[in-house]
Order: structure tokens, then sequence, then C-alpha cells
């Protein structure tokens, strides 16, 4: 059985900067959570510009820290529009990774529409319903917050660092305070 992960995010940036970014796969691991172990094999040098027929290794470890060899193939690109990775070889029967991108107002549209199969035939069924399903989701949800994180607006930027400065503030008064009482 095929199954699908659509996801949808908008990015406070330019196109350019949002398409050099997501275009990078040594920005995977930036945006892919810790315990995944997400280790990009293929040399810096042969990752500086993105092609059809680009061919990434990697190591990632998605179920209970078992480093799994992944070969993904870049097999379109079009430029600040959208770019498919497939899979060669690695925890998957089919891996088809659709990355589009869209100038909005005031920011970039990010899509990401992943169509996938698992080996095992009922085993992979029961792994999808019992685990993979939802690990997939969390690593798209890590992957919205890591995202929003990296072009969040200098507006965003100066309100938290004013609101950690507030907490931090209160940590310390609040220290102070208890420390006077005894």
């Amino acid at each position: 059985m095929l199954y699908t992960i659509k996801t949808t995010q908008f990015l406070n940036t330019d196109l350019e900067t949002a398409w050099g970014f997501i275009s990078s796969p040594q920005n995977l691991a930036k945006i892919t959570p810790p315990h995944m172990g997400f280790d990009v094999l293929t040399p810096a040098e042969e990752l500086k510009e993105m092609y059809p027929g680009q061919i990434i290794e990697y190591y990632v470890s998605p179920l209970l820290g078992i480093k799994i060899h992944w070969v993904t193939e870049i097999t379109q690109v079009v430029p600040r529009k959208y770019f498919v990775d497939e899979q060669r070889f690695g925890p998957y029967a089919f891996w088809h990774h659709k990355h589009f991108l869209k100038e909005v107002e005031g920011g970039v549209e990010m899509t990401d529409l992943i169509h996938y199969k698992l080996p095992l035939g009922v085993f992979g069924r029961i792994a999808q319903a019992l685990f993979v399903k939802r690990q997939l989701k969390d690593i798209f949800a890590y992957r919205r917050i890591a995202l929003d994180k990296l072009f969040i607006s200098d507006i965003a930027k100066s309100e938290i660092n004013q609101i950690e400065c507030r907490i931090s503030d209160f940590v310390y008064y609040s220290a102070e305070t208890s420390s006077i009482q005894r």
C-alpha cells in the first residue's frame, strides 16, 4: 500500500534564501530531529549545487538507534520552484519526495508531498499503524519548528529577546527575594 504525507508551511524569508537553504542536503541535519542520527556521507564539495541525477548518501537511525544507509537521487530540479528526491536504497520499499516553493505575500510557501511504501508486506502495514506514520509526522513537526526558528522575523526575534530578558529578570528577582525571606 502506498502512503502519502503532505505538509505546507509559511517561511518568513524571500524565495532565493528559502531555495538556497532547502535545496542544500547539507542543511537536512539542521531540520531533522537529533535522535535520528542524520549524517550526510556525500562530500560537501559534491553538494554545492543540486542537479538531476545527483546521488546523496546518508546514515539515519529511524528505529532503536540502528544506523541505516540511505541513498537518494535528485531526479528533477526547477530552481526556486521545486525538486524531487527518490530513494534508491534505504528503509522504504518506495520513497518519492517533492519539495515545492512558491513566493507568497510576505514570504514563501513550502509544500512537501511524500509518497512512500514500506517493505515486508503485512508487517510493513503493521509498522505503519504502530509507529512509522507517527514518526514521520513527528519529523515534519520538528522540521516545521526548526524552519520557523531559522526564518523568524526580526520583530519576532526582538519580542523573544524581550520575553527572555523579563523571564531572566523575574527568575533573578525571585531568587533574591526567596534568599532575603529566609
